[in-house]
């Protein structure tokens, strides 16, 4: 993956009239995790949806290779891996049509074996064939992992990753996401527990980087 800045500038948002967080300017580089700490409300799930494009920022500006995003969204959509709260699954399909549904949406050809990979990640195998509603909330959010993993996108927006998993899939959510940072890969992650990654920058909001 290229060594493309990611670049945001005095971005602030509003939620309900008020201000969420004001001024906030930083940059990611290849290879870098930024998690995102702070009290609930203190913005971290409204700073990803507009690095997403899901919610507009009252001010500043997200630049890729010098670039505004909101010059070229669908680009910039495409260079993403999106993990919200919800894991955002079709319950009427298997979990390996999950899979095939989200790479369809990104475009482009089905790599089986990319999906099979994710799937292994992930030790979701033996339910590839298992409708996405019948499962436990911890498989689900494996299978939503899976997702951004199978996506290959540089940039990962996590929300809260951790959420659901028993120990060994936390385990294999770490192995992933060295292995996506390894590769020059980004990702910022919204977490109240540590991400398991040595040497992460912290930004907390409402206090400031670590």
């Amino acid at each position: 993956m290229a060594s493309t800045p990611l670049e945001v500038e005095d971005l602030g948002c509003r939620r309900g009239g008020r201000p969420v967080f004001e001024r906030l300017s930083f940059a990611l580089e290849a290879g870098e995790l930024l998690a995102l700490t702070g009290r609930n409300g203190a913005g971290k799930t409204t700073l990803l949806r507009a690095l997403a494009l899901l919610v507009r920022p009252e001010t500043g500006v997200i630049r890729w290779a010098g670039v505004d995003v909101q010059d070229e969204p669908e680009i910039w959509r495409g260079r993403l891996a999106w993990l919200g709260h919800l894991d955002g699954l079709k319950g009427d399909l298997t979990v390996g049509e999950n899979l095939v549904a989200a790479q369809g949406l990104r475009g482009g050809p089905t790599a089986e074996d990319r999906l099979d990979f994710a799937l292994a990640a992930f030790d979701l195998s033996g339910l590839a064939r298992r409708l996405a509603r019948t499962l436990s909330a911890g498989q689900r959010r494996r299978v939503a992992l899976a997702r951004v993993l199978a996506s290959q996108a540089p940039i990962w927006l996590l929300d809260e990753p951790l959420n659901a998993l028993d120990a060994p899939a936390q385990r294999s959510f770490h192995e992933a996401l060295r292995r996506h940072l390894a590769s020059g890969g980004r990702a910022l992650a919204a977490t109240h527990a540590d991400i398991g990654v040595p040497g992460v920058r912290t930004l907390a909001l409402g206090m400031g980087f670590a």
